[in-house]
């Protein structure tokens, strides 16, 4: 300033109009970079079209009219004959001869937890497959997705609003064998946001009970801890230590034997379940036994007879009144019904562990024991589910025997996946946050091998339950490591060198999976490379050009482009493309619009049904959304139509009755059919809902 002071008025002026020139460049520069970036952050944000949609179905759950078919595929008898090791087993493992068509039929039916991958068939096949259920939803027991996980959460927000009832994730630690790469220095806070992110986008997923699980080590276990607190500021949170390799890491100055595992759950009530030690029962009498004056006089409630006919428990009587003393643990009464009191070898009125009120509760845990030495009656209870605690010590969880053995056992060779974690603690941390629950939903969107899906399905197959999960992993063992370990998992529970030591019982194999849906969703990058330009689109002279070129050109001009779902090419649905880069190359891929508009609108599918009126294809869903309402969405191709052809088309709809008691009905382009809508515009709110920019 004192140098402009000392030039001069002309010359200072002149100063001045350079400053106010470089800042209105600046201003226009910046405007322009905003554009940019809204419109990166608008395509980040943008739900994602999903680009491929195939499924597994194990046969016990496939109608016997598709074996013949079946018994004819050579690509899915050569991905079993691979998985499954059919060929080189002894024929004790395998029942039947599959080389010949007619024992193929045989083998098949044989074997019900044969998964069936519906990408070997042709189209017309899986067609009629899928249309052969009643109700996919409830059929479906797994979803897999092939994605960026943010991307993966951001599609699932309508179609499982507040229904996962357990999440449990293992993130990439940061620690030095895993860090990740960023483009910056700030290691820490790089990593805590891909967790906010991910975390927030969580929460609408979650009932309101819901538990939440998230493994970590050290690196980053403090500042997950804080961030835990802010996101679930409503919840509690536990960390659990789980010792996962006993005999310790070799570090500078300690040996680490263990991670974490948070919890997360609500502040009210009993959430988190027992742990089952069936195999390490505390097998103790049900009288009170400790040290200490637990006599009756200390509780009265506890004194009472349980009743013993035949050597089993037929009931339990009331509290015995102040004045009655039985004098003896036994009273056999004149119906031959023996009452049976806590009182010791001494003659002491002791008491029952539980209160007369409460011990129904654990009638399950008790048994009627005689004790020859004193010849009497006496209550056992053998207890089996326990609090868990807060270090996991079991050898169970060693990552390298239940991790890296078992994967090795299961896939053979599987170096290029690092670090699984062991099965068992997976399986007791998910049937903890399920409070012992034989149903649920599980949610882990850092999957890695598989571990969350394999552990689900041992739970399910050790007491019937059917809980289901979804599973999101990002990386190429997708499909090298996750999807094979699943497969086979669903076809035998053990496994040694890649090969099954046995095949699934009958009742492993109706306990098992009976669909696994698998998706694949378009990428961010994928939404870049296929945005396209409408040059002649910026020539309407609405808008005056500079304000045009630094608002408004970006979308403007690539308003048409597949990514951004240009509806007028919905007339034909079943050929809508995008530009897809995967296994190292870009190509034209097939877009699954109807998949895609089913998760937008939270529709969940009873019944898939491909119908033909002479050449013309309908896809028609019918379903639920989650307001309830019985939805129908019919798909054709519309390109060309003609009035005749509408009409034609509403007959066809009419005769097919499958619009018939619907809430909603909807049809891409444009119709004749009563009460349909065309689902263009929502097809786009849906996908553009809450996108910025």
């Amino acid at each position: 300033m004192e140098e402009m002071e000392a030039a001069g008025e002309g010359l200072a002026e002149g100063w001045f109009q350079l400053m106010r020139l470089i800042k209105g460049i600046g201003l226009i520069i910046i405007e322009f970079l905003a554009q940019i970036e809204n419109f990166q952050k608008m395509l980040w944000e943008k739900k994602k079209f999903i680009t491929e949609t195939f499924y597994i179905i194990t046969l016990g759950n496939v109608p016997e009219v598709f074996y013949p078919d079946i018994a004819d595929n050579a690509a899915q008898w050569e991905e079993w004959d691979r998985l499954l090791a059919i060929e080189s087993r002894p024929q004790d493992l395998f029942s039947g001869n599959w080389r010949t068509p007619e024992g193929r039929v045989a083998f098949l039916k044989a074997h019900p937890s044969l998964p069936l991958d519906t990408r070997h068939f042709p189209p017309d096949f899986t067609d009629r497959l899928l249309g052969s259920f009643d109700n996919l939803e409830e059929m479906t027991d797994g979803l897999l997705i092939h994605s960026e996980n943010w991307q993966a959460l951001n599609l699932l927000q309508e179609k499982y609003r507040e229904r996962v009832k357990c999440l449990y994730i293992d993130p990439p630690y940061n620690a030095q064998s895993s860090e990740i790469l960023y483009k910056n220095d700030y290691k820490h806070s790089s990593w805590l946001t891909l967790m906010e992110n991910r975390l927030s986008r969580t929460r609408g997923l979650l009932e309101p009970r819901a538990v939440a699980v998230i493994a970590i080590d050290e690196v980053e276990q403090e500042v997950l801890g804080l961030l835990l607190s802010s996101v679930f500021s409503d919840k509690v949170k536990t960390c659990v230590t789980v010792v996962h390799n006993a005999t310790g890491q070799q570090g500078n100055n300690f040996s680490s034997t263990h991670e974490y595992a948070y919890f997360v759950y609500p502040s009210d009530g009993i959430s988190i379940g027992l742990q089952d030690r069936r195999d390490r029962p505390d097998v103790r009498p049900l009288r009170n036994v400790s040290k200490g004056a637990h006599l009756r006089s200390t509780g009265a409630n506890c004194f009472y007879p349980i009743f013993i006919e035949d050597g089993e428990i037929v009931g339990f009587g009331d509290v015995s009144p102040p004045h009655f003393h039985p004098g003896t643990p036994n009273i056999r009464r004149p119906d031959g019904i023996i009452e049976v009191y806590p009182i010791d070898q001494h003659g002491t009125e002791r008491k029952w562990v539980f209160a007369r009120d409460t011990v129904e509760s654990i009638r399950h845990e008790l048994t009627a024991s005689y004790d020859e030495r004193r010849g009497i009656w006496d209550i056992i209870r053998t207890k089996t589910r326990f609090n868990y605690k807060t270090v996991w010590t079991d050898s169970r969880y060693s990552a390298n025997s239940w991790g890296s053995r078992l994967l090795n056992a299961i896939l053979g060779d599987v170096g290029s996946f690092s670090f699984p974690k062991s099965l068992y603690t997976v399986r007791d941390s998910i049937d903890a946050a399920l409070g012992n629950a034989a149903t649920g939903l599980v949610l882990d969107y850092f999957a890695g091998s598989g571990t969350t899906g394999h552990a689900v399905i041992n739970l399910n197959r050790e007491d019937g339950g059917r809980r289901k999960f979804i599973l999101v992993e990002m990386a190429d063992y997708f499909d090298t490591v996750l999807l094979p370990r699943l497969k086979k998992v669903t076809f035998s529970p053990e496994w040694k060198d890649g090969k099954p030591k046995r095949v699934a019982t009958a009742e492993e194999a109706e306990r098992g999976p009976r669909i696994i849906k698998v998706i694949r969703l378009e990428s961010y990058e994928d939404a870049l490379n296929n945005l396209s330009f409408d040059e002649s689109a910026g020539q309407t002279g609405e808008l005056q050009f500079e304000d045009y070129l630094l608002n408004y050109i970006l979308r403007w001009e690539t308003r048409k482009s597949e990514t951004l779902l240009n509806a007028e090419k919905l007339s034909k649905p079943f050929d809508y493309c995008l530009h897809i880069y995967r296994d190292g190359e870009t190509r034209v891929q097939k877009v699954d619009l109807p998949e895609t508009f089913n998760y937008l609108i939270g529709l969940d599918v009873a019944k898939r049904k491909v119908l033909d009126d002479s050449g013309r294809c309908y896809l028609v869903y019918r379903g639920l959304t989650r307001e309830g309402k019985r939805t129908v969405v019919i798909w054709r191709e519309t390109a060309g139509w003609t009035e005749e052809d509408y009409k034609r088309d509403r007959d066809f709809v009419a005769k097919q009755r499958f619009a018939e008691d619907a809430d909603v009905i909807y049809a891409n382009g444009d119709s004749l059919i009563p009460g349909a809508q065309a689902l263009e515009g929502l097809f786009k709110a849906k996908m553009f809902a809450g996108v910025e920019g």
